[in-house]
């Protein structure tokens, strides 16, 4: 953080009852070269990372389904929302975080995982960067249930479907997930599930 044109001045803890909402006063050196003070809230919830696991032979892929609090609040009826895997990096770094994700999540144990790009998600309220991978499976590599992890009180669907039906879910509104998006159309640009 060394920008020349930022300063902060002061930093104050809003809530640190789940992640940490933080008020930061700073200073903002604008082009016409006048200054200028200005607050924000920033949420820190640390990184995460995301994969899409695919399977070129049966063209199908594994999502999850979930109940996301924020989502029911802004006019989701059910809550529920499909996704792909995600989950924070903590103290991992992405590759390892995901793949421990992934079993957890989805019962699945990858070993070969490709980083296929990185994105801040929210950048207007919330400093997390997400990084994105792509992964193949086949059902030796079911090793669990998944369903998440029980201390973290996820009780998480897995769900299988064709590529095609969950492209075509995008047009109807049944994923509205960003990360979950991206990877579908990242799949879809890139021809993944092409033989």
């Amino acid at each position: 953080m060394n920008n020349k044109n930022i300063k902060i001045i002061s930093k104050e803890v809003l809530s640190d009852n789940w992640y940490t909402l933080n008020k930061i006063t700073f200073e903002y050196l604008k082009k016409d070269g006048t200054k200028e003070i200005l607050n924000r809230e920033a949420y820190d919830r640390g990184n995460g990372a995301t994969i899409l696991l695919y399977n070129k032979a049966n063209q199908t892929i594994i999502l999850t389904r979930q109940f996301r609090l924020p989502t029911y609040l802004n006019g989701n009826e059910s809550g529920l929302l499909i996704e792909t895997c995600a989950g924070l990096l903590d103290l991992d770094n992405p590759e390892t975080a995901i793949k421990r994700e992934t079993e957890e999540e989805t019962g699945y144990k990858i070993k070969d995982v490709k980083k296929v790009f990185e994105a801040y998600m929210s950048p207007g309220s919330v400093t997390e960067i997400l990084y994105f991978f792509v992964a193949e499976y086949d059902k030796e590599m079911k090793v669990g249930e998944g369903g998440g992890h029980h201390d973290e009180q996820e009780n998480i669907e897995v769900l299988e479907m064709s590529f095609r039906d969950a492209v075509n879910m995008i047009s109807t509104g049944e994923i509205k997930d960003g990360k979950t998006i991206m990877l579908l159309q990242y799949a879809q640009i890139n021809a993944l599930l092409q033989n």
